[in-house]
């Protein structure tokens, strides 16, 4: 039944967690290395979700899933969360967290050009609009607003960025196929994730997570990134009565995140990441704008 008072609130509810863990991922790298910290929250988030399925009597739909598309299911999984969160992490660890979450925020734009090879959809005049004001901003924050110069303060770190907006506008594409139960295939590919995961651990960093501030920060990420802030969306496009409603909470998210960064990780805001950011976010608003129908002639 749609309910479009609880849509708000479980979308309030997925908006809040998501303004926290960009603050989560500096504070945590600076405990556990991006494959630590990614081992440590996909198995927190992969217990949250099977209690979840559990609660819902729906772990029986796993094993449907799992026999149907095993391969299908093991390149989600190695995409997100091995892939995506290996590079996100990556440039979290060598960016300010400020540039780090507001590149990654450009994941929407590039979602819009891969639509058009893989899912045969074409591109709008007012997505052209907005893929040239999306990456400007992407532009002015990478650069601190020296346009002119291109002078990346860390080219690397900027590369890493964008490389996870792309992995996850695939990562949507691919979920264009799936026809199954959100939570269960998202569950699944968590699973099949694990061993990918260690694997990356064991040859990129090491198993000595001693740590107790690590732990913590990467709890709360399996918990609220990965988890619950998935979970809690999910039951707001479920209840919505007007999904673009619902949908522009998250434009809240990285302003919200902006001011925690501030405050708890001592980050100075540079006035480029505001300007670039209100870029991002005005191409992904012109972006949801419906198109107007021709005048019949």
């Amino acid at each position: 039944m749609k309910n479009q008072k609880k849509a708000y609130l479980y979308g309030l509810g997925a908006v809040a967690c998501w303004s926290t863990v960009a603050t989560a991922f500096k504070l945590s790298l600076g405990y556990f290395s991006p494959a630590q910290l990614l081992l440590v929250a996909t198995f927190t988030s992969t217990l949250l979700l099977l209690g979840i399925l559990a609660w819902q009597g729906k772990l029986a739909l796993l094993k449907n899933h799992f026999t149907a598309k095993l391969s299908y299911y093991l390149l989600l999984g190695l995409i997100n969360p091995t892939l995506y969160y290996l590079v996100l992490f990556q440039a979290y660890d060598r960016l300010p967290a400020q540039q780090a979450q507001t590149l990654n925020y450009t994941w929407a734009i590039t979602l819009t050009l891969l639509a058009v090879p893989f899912l045969g959809q074409t591109i709008r005049r007012q997505d052209w609009l907005a893929i040239m004001l999306g990456y400007l901003g992407a532009i002015v924050i990478a650069t601190q607003g020296n346009l002119l110069s291109l002078d990346f303060a860390d080219s690397l770190g900027v590369a890493l960025a964008l490389l996870s907006t792309l992995l996850w506008a695939g990562y949507w594409i691919l979920n264009t196929r799936q026809q199954g139960d959100a939570l269960v295939s998202l569950t699944l590919s968590f699973l099949l994730a694990l061993p990918l995961i260690v694997i990356a651990t064991a040859l990129w960093s090491n198993f000595q997570l001693t740590a107790w501030q690590g732990w913590l920060g990467a709890i709360y990420v399996g918990l609220f990134e990965m988890g619950l802030g998935f979970v809690l969306w999910l039951m707001a496009m479920r209840y919505a009565e007007h999904t673009a409603r619902i949908s522009n909470l998250i434009f809240i998210s990285p302003f919200v995140s902006l001011l925690l960064l501030r405050w708890l990780v001592n980050e100075h805001i540079y006035p480029a990441t505001l300007v670039g950011l209100s870029l991002i976010v005005l191409a992904l608003l012109i972006q949801q704008l419906p198109m107007r129908s021709r005048a019949a002639t």
